[in-house]
């Protein structure tokens, strides 16, 4: 199964060593880098917010826990958002270049 995972991240050198490491291990085949974005959120049982960058990664289900790994090792954030959402259906060729993209 296909998904996209959605991280959030504090800073531009945070997102590039993510999305660096997910492209490097072959846990993604593409990540997106959406610049300034704002987030609002509750964190230690109060209302809170702040400027983010949001990560979008394209991998399989088979690669989350290990995306969840490297993510956790390289984020800033005490309890980092890593969420994925699964693909309900895609262009062929580009789920196609997912796959051969993920080969080791």
């Amino acid at each position: 199964m296909y998904i996209v995972i959605f991280i959030t991240v504090s800073n531009k050198k945070e997102a590039k060593r993510i999305a660096s490491g997910l492209i490097r291990n072959k846990l993604a085949a593409c990540v997106n880098i959406a610049l300034k974005i704002e987030s609002f959120f509750w964190w230690q049982g109060k209302p809170d917010k702040a400027k983010e960058m949001l990560l979008i990664a394209k991998s399989k289900k088979q690669n989350f826990n290990k995306i969840i790994k490297l993510v956790k090792s390289l984020h800033s954030y005490e309890v980092p958002e890593i969420i994925a959402l699964p693909v309900a259906a895609g262009y062929k060729p580009y789920l196609k270049w997912i796959d051969e993209s993920l080969k080791s």
